[in-house]
């Protein structure tokens, strides 16, 4: 199945949809102003070395210093491979000691980047490990052979002074020795440029940066079934054009700018589904619906029926939506970007021979995932559990930030419940003051409620305590905020 690759980009923001028969299948997007860090090479200075808890950190030339433990030392993981015993990290590090290190992970809060001193540097087919003479195969090349053949054929390419590794990657597994060497060339370019970065450059100093999303686009999603690329920025296709001849030529061909008057993205409805990608209801083209919620330890899948009746009897029915629900799952967990736990709760079957399908129609589904993904079969409770690599923030985690007023709840407290707390707390307050008059400062909702239904409670109240309590709107207030003024 032939797929187009559309680009939207501007100074501040790249946006890229892949899109399979006008429907978008992936989601990718970056900004200038939160570029990640991930997969930069630095020259940092060791800043300060913690014996007690086996770690350092390092200046690297960000605001605050970055992160390293000793588990991420290739030297003492090597030290520990030869001995059997790992070097404590004061007998490798000293204060003011230039270190080249890599970001695995970025900054988060008030915790300064992960680094580790194992360099990897990613191609189109290969991922060169410098300081490791390993060669390795991606998990999802299963088949034995396989892995075996390909890790001779690269042996063969490799040249006689590469003391490094390679990891082979799953894009590959067809590639000809052609492809496979030119990629060896290129990560072996790369190395020996951040090592002459390194010997010029002064510690901080930032040696080598991850691709851009258009780079890494070309890199890692392009491939046989990509029929074009259109972006609608000339500067930047002529750059990606002038990257895909240098690493990639064979996708040169098919990058072009979009000039027409209507935006790339609304041409194709990928607004929309961006939209859409946000929403907690995903519609079904027969007329089921599914409910997905994240939550910090897992995603929810919920599956249902909703406006389908089906044709011949109840459990066809349930087997047609729970069907097509496993491909419209598939999809969601690719747009969304969903990564880590997700549960999935199908419609029941009573029939174990529609339960293996739709099994077999989920697995099928996700195998055009280019996220590794492992499935595991229906739960005594007949829920799926699978697991999804997280590559990076999911696009609801992008664009979007929890609500001021429910604070992420998703639900806020009813006006009758706000009531009753104020009623509450002014019968606390009324045991520990004695002001003239209690002054209730609450929204319109509220306070509409007070002055009809709940007027009553509010007399009483007023007069168990024998002092006057008033009402103030406070329109800047949400539904769940007040105050009680003792005046």
């Amino acid at each position: 199945m032939t797929e187009e690759i559309l680009v939207n980009h501007s100074a501040h923001e790249t946006r890229i949809a892949v899109v399979q028969q006008g429907v978008v299948q992936e989601l990718h997007l970056e900004r200038a102003a939160s570029r990640g860090l991930v997969g930069n090479v630095y020259l940092g200075r060791v800043s300060r070395v913690l014996p007690g808890m086996q770690s350092a950190f390092i200046d690297i030339g960000l605001e605050r210093a970055a992160f390293l433990h000793v588990a991420d030392l290739w030297q003492s993981r090597a030290n520990s491979q030869s001995t059997g015993h790992a070097t404590p990290i004061e007998k490798l590090l000293f204060d003011g000691k230039p270190l080249l290190v890599q970001v695995i992970k970025d900054p988060l809060g008030t915790k300064g980047a992960r680094l580790s001193t194992q360099i990897s540097i990613a191609g189109r087919l290969l991922v060169h490990l410098p300081q490791d003479p390993h060669i390795g195969v991606s998990q999802r090349i299963g088949n034995d052979s396989e892995r075996a053949l390909l890790r001779s054929r690269l042996q063969k390419l490799m040249p006689e002074d590469e003391r490094g590794g390679f990891i082979i990657r799953t894009s590959a597994e067809d590639a000809p020795d052609a492809e496979l060497a030119a990629d060896v060339a290129y990560l072996r370019k790369r190395w020996r440029e951040i090592l002459d970065e390194s010997q010029r450059k002064p510690a901080p100093s930032l040696l080598y940066q991850e691709l851009s999303l258009t780079q890494r686009m070309l890199r890692d999603v392009a491939g046989e079934a990509t029929a074009a690329i259109q972006i609608d920025s000339a500067d930047e296709c002529q750059r990606m054009i002038e990257f895909a001849n240098t690493y990639v030529p064979g996708l040169a061909g098919l990058i072009r700018t979009y000039n027409g008057e209507r935006p790339l993205f609304e041409l194709h409805g990928v607004e929309g589904e961006i939209e859409k990608a946000l929403a907690r209801r995903v519609d079904l083209k027969s007329g089921g619906y599914l409910i997905i919620d994240q939550t910090e330890a897992l995603t929810t899948v919920d599956v249902n029926t909703g406006g389908y009746v089906g044709g011949r009897n109840f459990d066809d029915t349930i087997f047609k939506t729970n069907l097509e629900a496993a491909h419209s799952i598939a999809r969601q967990l690719r747009v969304r970007n969903l990564g880590g736990i997700i549960i999935v709760d199908f419609i029941d079957m009573t029939s174990a021979e529609h339960r293996d399908a739709v099994l077999t129609e989920l697995k099928k589904a996700l195998a055009r995932d280019r996220t590794r993904t492992t499935v595991n079969g229906f739960t005594t409770l007949g829920l799926i559990e699978l697991t999804r690599k997280r590559t990076r923030e999911s696009l609801a985690h992008v664009l979007c930030e929890s609500c001021p007023t429910c604070a992420g709840r998703g639900m806020l407290k009813t006006p009758r419940t706000v009531c009753y707390e104020i009623l509450r707390e002014i019968q606390r307050e009324a045991r520990q003051f004695d002001p003239k008059e209690f002054r209730i400062l609450a929204s319109q909702d509220v306070v509409d409620l007070f002055l009809e239904e709940e007027a009553q409670p509010l007399a009483a109240l007023g007069d168990a305590i024998g002092k006057r309590i008033s009402l103030q709107v406070e329109s800047i207030y949400s539904q769940e905020q007040y105050d009680i003024i003792l005046v």
